[in-house]
């Protein structure tokens, strides 16, 4: 290995590392909600969180979605030696993250039970629901501009200073958790709270890195800003689409094992959840974490480093997929535990880890390629293989639990789906490079 192949690997791991370690703890935010809440009010509180958790997964992918969308955009006019646009862009996103934050407060508030019922949830449910979604709506501007923040921090060369920020977030939810859930018995409620003001501090930390480097700016010309705006957008839906992905899939299982296999059913997927998403989301830090990297490569027109940081990005994906594997099939059968699910839920988890343990590799290559995709502006393709794995889903739940064993369907259904998705990566990817 030559100096210079070592000298780019080591580039590579101190963009990806910090990443993958931030995007674990954005996963981990809630499983310390579940942890909290599911050993103290048991399956119904977990369940109520759970099903509430695709509408906080929307507030928080809005925010990641601009903020990459702006953050793709300025690395690659920074490496066009374009310095004017590229500010534009940071002013653009901030824009976009302001008024976005205010859209998602108001809608989520006022569409609360309304949301939760299309998500499954009545009675007890709904009750707690809406109870916890109530207070994330009000925080809403926090996890939005926190999250958006990010991407143009770790764009900027500030990888580590990302992760101490998620770092900061993460500490003061888990000790809020313990003092509003445990301690001052305010349930739900205050596992919502806690989630808010983390990232609340998470927003501080960034804003403090962009005023220090003198990044912060909401200049920009009016007549420039909505075609900033439309830019960041549409380079944005695939990022927002990749980090919704989980919550898309988790929606869509709670709803046919609602059906299928009732609260019980609801409870395993649950706590099968919370781990095997922060697993997607390492593997998403992998691919976002290479991004600044793939941009700027992109924006220099160096195609050859562009593949071989793509090319890393395979390698190392592939091999924390196969250790998180590992992890989580030692750990199967006390999972449930963890969460205060009851011995019943406990002993499913076990039993239908290893279904869901087959499809990490494929969602490995799926990740990257698509970042890859919408780090050298293929939105289209980026665009196809985001959505395509909720869509096969949801066609193959219609089609597998009737015909071939109900509940156990389900959670097939999903490996297929996540499988086909990858295949059909590779494929894009093959034609992408034949092409360029």
């Amino acid at each position: 290995m030559t100096m210079k192949q070592t000298h780019d690997i080591r580039i590579f791991f101190q963009y990806v590392i910090p990443s993958v370690l931030s995007f674990a703890l954005s996963g981990v935010y809630a499983i310390v909600d579940g942890f909290f809440i599911g050993n103290s009010i048991g399956d119904l509180g977990l369940s109520a969180v759970n099903i509430a958790y695709p509408i906080v997964g929307v507030i928080q992918a809005l925010g990641t979605g601009i903020g990459m969308g702006g953050a793709i955009y300025y690395s690659i006019y920074k490496a066009e030696k374009k310095e004017d646009q590229a500010k534009n862009f940071i002013a653009g996103a901030l824009w976009v993250l302001i008024i976005s934050s205010v859209l998602a407060t108001i809608l989520a508030f006022l569409l609360n039970g309304t949301l939760l019922r299309l998500l499954g949830a009545d009675s007890e449910l709904l009750a707690l629901g809406e109870e916890y979604i109530a207070v994330i709506a009000l925080g809403a501007s926090t996890q939005v501009i926190g999250t958006g923040l990010v991407p143009f921090i770790r764009n900027q060369g500030g990888s580590f200073y990302a992760m101490v920020s998620m770092i900061a977030g993460f500490v003061t939810n888990i000790f809020l958790d313990y003092l509003f859930v445990w301690i001052l018995g305010q349930g739900v409620s205050g596992a919502a709270w806690a989630t808010v003001i983390g990232q609340g501090v998470t927003m501080l930390t960034a804003l403090a890195w962009l005023l220090r480097k003198k990044q912060f700016t909401l200049s920009i010309p009016f007549f420039k800003f909505g075609k900033a705006a439309a830019s960041i957008m549409k380079i944005g839906i695939a990022p927002f689409g990749l980090t919704m992905s989980p919550n898309i899939s988790l929606t869509i299982i709670n709803r046919f094992s609602v059906s299928y296999g009732g609260e019980q059913a609801v409870a395993i997927y649950a706590c099968i959840a919370y781990a095997i998403c922060i697993v997607y989301l390492i593997l998403q830090g992998v691919g976002d974490g290479s991004q600044p990297l793939l941009s700027q490569y992109y924006g220099e027109g160096n195609y050859d480093k562009l593949k071989s940081t793509r090319k890393l990005a395979y390698v190392f994906a592939l091999f924390l997929s196969l250790i998180s594997c590992i992890i989580m099939y030692l750990t199967k059968g006390s999972l449930g535990a963890l969460f205060g699910a009851s011995n019943v839920v406990n002993a499913e988890i076990a039993k239908i880890m290893p279904v869901f343990l087959i499809s990490v590799p494929f969602v490995a290559v799926l990740r990257i390629t698509t970042a890859s995709f919408y780090a050298t502006e293929k939105s289209v393709f980026s665009y196809v293989l985001t959505f395509m794995e909720p869509l096969l889903m949801f066609v193959l739940m219609l089609v597998l639990p009737p015909l071939f064993g109900g509940q156990v369907m389900i959670w097939w259904s999903t490996v297929f789906a996540r499988i086909l998705s990858a295949v059909s990566a590779f494929i894009l990817k093959r034609h992408v490079d034949k092409r360029e």
